[in-house]
């Protein structure tokens, strides 16, 4: 079964709250509906009410479940401004400014997720990336022990028998453009540990490059290389259990034949299901190359390394990918005990 519908049984017997920042979007209005219909919780739409009641009505989407707020009018905006005043204190940030930004639907819904009234955020869907990334890296905290938040991209394919039942977990693919040893370290782990919480598996981490297991002394190899051995180091300090290899190529990562003929003997040799990229560049060509010409749904950016669930939606998601997106921070927000216990 691919991921998408396991998320979606485990959300309806653990329901969460998402905010979403661009409301009237026709794309989030058709998610939100269907995050009703199916019983996974509450959506929080903000933006104009008005605006976003004509683009409902004019879709015909019934609202009923679907909570709207308005930033600016919201008797919750002098409390959230003040929390958010206290958080960016150390960059001197006047009163005045923080209300400013808090009428701001981006700052508005990161502050939401941060003081617990939404489960997840969603954003990105209608502004550029850097608008929808700076309010959420500037207010989420990172996890303990996390250096350098990145991001991923989820591939999940129906039939194609890779990965976790056919999910992929690739980073870093929207943030850190050249990432360093120590970068790729944490991008890794985070990457990781969200592929072990949506997933139940132990994750198989490819660390990829242009050669397996190569002689060769190159920068760009030595770099993965010692990324490799950061990570192994800190997962065993950390007590996370993973599968880590590189340097390795994409055909021996996930390709059982290709593997032995390279002479990867470890468990992720053919089977990876966390594929980290060394470069932005790489990563954000290699998903975009797979949805076009593969097929695959794609679901993402999934921002990593922060303490709470976020994504950085693409402005040309579809409604489907938007759907997708919030079900993997939703479920982000589920204890784990929950997602691979009695659940």
């Amino acid at each position: 079964m691919p991921l998408i519908p396991k998320l979606t049984d485990k959300l309806q017997r653990h329901p969460k709250r998402v905010v979403f920042a661009e409301g009237a979007d026709p794309r989030i209005l058709q998610a939100a509906r269907q995050w009703v219909t199916r019983r996974m919780g509450v959506p929080i739409l903000l933006g104009e009410r008005t605006q976003i009641k004509d683009v409902a009505a004019r879709l015909d989407i019934n609202l009923q479940g679907i909570r709207i707020i308005e930033p600016a009018r919201s008797e919750e905006l002098p409390a959230l401004t003040s929390q958010f005043e206290q958080i960016r204190r150390l960059k001197g940030i006047k009163t005045a400014e923080a209300a400013e930004a808090l009428k701001n639907n981006g700052y508005f819904a990161t502050m939401m997720v941060v003081t617990g009234q939404a489960d997840a955020l969603v954003s990105g869907g209608s502004v550029a990336p850097a608008s929808a990334l700076r309010p959420i890296f500037q207010i989420i905290p990172r996890l303990a022990g996390v250096e350098n938040a990145s991001s991923l991209m989820i591939l999940d394919f129906d039939e194609k028998k890779i990965g976790s039942d056919g999910a992929l977990f690739l980073s870093d693919c929207g943030v850190i453009p050249e990432p360093t040893a120590e970068q790729l370290c944490d991008i890794a782990l985070s990457t990781a540990s969200i592929a072990r919480h949506l997933t139940g598996e132990v994750p198989r981490v490819a660390m990829l490059s242009y050669a397996t297991h190569s002689s060769s002394n190159h920068s760009a190899l030595v770099k993965v290389r010692h990324a490799t051995e950061l990570a192994r180091a800190k997962a065993k300090a950390l007590h996370l259990e993973l599968e880590i290899d590189g340097e390795i190529q994409i055909d021996a990562a996930l390709e059982l034949v290709v593997a032995k003929n390279k002479n990867v003997t470890s468990s992720v040799g053919g089977r990876a299901n966390v594929l980290i990229f060394p470069d932005l560049n790489s990563g954000n060509i290699a998903f975009k190359l797979v949805q076009i010409l593969a097929g695959a749904n794609t679901f993402g950016q999934i921002l990593t390394g922060l303490t709470k669930p976020a994504a950085e939606i693409s402005r040309g998601a579809s409604a489907h990918d938007v759907f997708g997106a919030a079900a993997i921070v939703a479920t982000q927000a589920i204890d784990p005990r929950l997602l691979h216990g009695s659940a």
